[in-house]
């Protein structure tokens, strides 16, 4: 599971969670404590950059928050965000330096990296997604398994139990994920790989991939 570490999968300077991450070998191990470390780090922003608007709510005076958009804590949203019209953020959320939060997208128990845009329509729940990773509209995250037994991560040649009955998604840096796609409970893409619309991921796809489907994941061909 080397290719599924934090090491190889973020580029950590690209978070204001990077010390948190940087505890963990495997981002899915950060999942269970992100709202309490929300709840720390709120504490030591500076009021000049963020204003609180709630209890465990920290939000920039740079982002823009449409009206509409609900915000449930423990939330840090960072510098030059966007969250648009009727985005549901449900709390356990850090939305990264000039992420898009979109119309419609709910967000649940994740932290999103820098410059990420879940743009139109995106349920992101128990993930994490990596520096300018792009969800197409209509594509989410599935994160619980339908008979509700715990996530394994599964690779071709491994697999490594998880511990969580909640795990959705974790997208390294500059992944694309295609229009309506679902990532299914357990889903690792490592950095810089394309999702085909309409598509139905699960397990752990390799770095510098396209993803076509299950049975057709190709290499991306060399500059």
């Amino acid at each position: 599971m080397e290719q599924c570490k934090i090491s190889n999968m973020y580029t950590l300077e690209e978070t204001i969670a990077k010390d948190y991450l940087a505890q963990f070998t495997y981002p899915w191990e950060a999942l269970a404590g992100i709202g309490d470390y929300i709840k720390e780090l709120g504490k030591t922003l500076n009021p000049d950059v963020y204003e609180q608007k709630g209890e465990d709510i920290w939000v920039a005076k740079s982002a823009a928050v449409a009206p509409t958009a609900c915000l449930n804590g423990p939330l840090i949203i960072d510098e030059n965000a966007e969250i648009r019209h009727c985005a549901f953020i449900r709390g356990n959320a850090i939305v990264g330096k000039g992420t898009v939060v979109g119309n419609s997208t709910e967000l649940k128990n994740v932290i999103l990296f820098n410059s990420v845009q879940v743009p139109h329509y995106n349920y992101v729940g128990d993930s994490i997604l990596g520096y300018k990773s792009h969800m197409g509209a209509g594509s989410i995250t599935s994160n619980v398994k339908s008979d509700k037994t715990l996530v394994v991560v599964k690779s071709a040649d491994e697999k490594m139990e998880t511990g969580r009955k909640k795990f959705g998604a974790m997208l390294g840096d500059f992944v694309e994920v295609g229009c309506n796609s679902v990532l299914n409970p357990g889903t690792v893409i490592g950095p810089h790989t394309n999702i085909y619309p309409l598509s139905p991921v699960r397990g752990v796809v390799p770095a510098h991939s396209i993803y076509k489907n299950k049975n057709e994941i190709v290499s991306k061909a060399e500059d």
